[in-house]
């Protein structure tokens, strides 16, 4: 077992028409959400705010949520993921990715968020956000109870 590493993750949570995204405190105490993103046809803007993020947050690594079917197959979904880490370590080359399950992460945090009294109109500009939050809460909890990272490991040299 190698222990906990500290400093701070950016957690993505890419979908189709948004980017939710989350950190966590250099201890990795604490996951939070950041911001969503819109995810454009055009990349270069995505790249644009991934690259200002990472230079205010300096994370350590990424932490991708990898939508997988129920049954664990990867699908569609995965394989776009899968495509947005190739491109993530391409132009972050020294940020590890991790890909990390994320099944039922958008509908626990839609919950959530229900169960605070959010309505699902006003929920829908945050819950990439919360589901960023819960994929990346989920990532800490195993690194912490394992003392291994969670997930997948892709780094530039994959790409």
């Amino acid at each position: 077992m190698s222990g906990f590493r500290t400093g701070a993750r950016l957690a993505l949570d890419w979908g189709q028409a948004r980017i939710g995204v989350a950190s966590c405190d250099p201890l990795g105490t604490l996951a939070y959400p950041v911001e969503t993103i819109a995810n454009a046809a055009d990349e270069t803007a995505v790249l644009a705010r991934l690259t200002a993020l990472v230079a205010e947050y300096e994370p350590i690594e990424f932490v991708m949520g990898l939508p997988r079917h129920l049954a664990g197959v990867e699908g569609a979904a995965a394989k776009g993921v899968r495509e947005r880490a190739a491109l993530l370590a391409a132009r972050f080359p020294d940020i590890p990715i991790r890909l990390v399950d994320e099944r039922l992460t958008t509908v626990v945090a839609s919950q959530q968020m229900r169960a605070a009294g959010r309505s699902s109109k006003r929920q829908r500009s945050v819950i990439d956000q919360a589901a960023a939050v819960a994929i990346l809460t989920s990532a800490l909890a195993t690194e912490r109870n394992t003392g291994r990272p969670a997930g997948e490991l892709i780094t530039g040299k994959d790409a």
